[in-house]
Formats: C-alpha cells, structure tokens, sequence
C-alpha cells in the first residue's frame, strides 16, 4: 500500500466500524488491539489496510503526523 494524504486522512478521521471500540477514530485505539489484529488477521479491504498502516504508524512512533489532520 502506498503511504498518501488521503489514506492518513482516513486514519485521523475515521471511526472503527464494529468490535469493543466501535465509533473510536482509528488513530486512537490502543496498540494491544492493533497488534491483536496482527495475530489473528486484519478484516478484509480498505479496513484492514488502514488497521495495519496504523500499526506501522504507531510502531514507528509517527502519530505526530496524523494529529494535523483531525481537523483539516
């Protein structure tokens, strides 16, 4: 997957659309949950692709980039 605006856009905007925290924007749920999904496979499409990005993002230490785009 390509790193672009609008997929970092999506991440900082975002709600998770189901599970124990639904509603939550993607760029706030909790590492353990983001590395469950690691473990026991990312749902299918665009979904999972940006649960994973987030992982990257997060295991890098680079949410500083998301946090301008919450509100753009």
């Amino acid at each position: 997957m390509e790193l672009n605006p609008q997929l970092l856009k999506k991440l900082a905007r975002m709600e998770m659309p189901f599970g124990k925290y639904q509603g939550r924007i993607l760029m706030d749920l909790p590492e353990p949950y983001l590395l469950w999904f690691a473990r026991e496979g990312f749902p299918q499409g665009e979904l999972g692709a940006l649960l994973e990005l987030m992982l990257e993002i997060r295991i890098n230490g680079l949410e500083s980039l998301l946090q301008p785009l919450r509100e753009e």
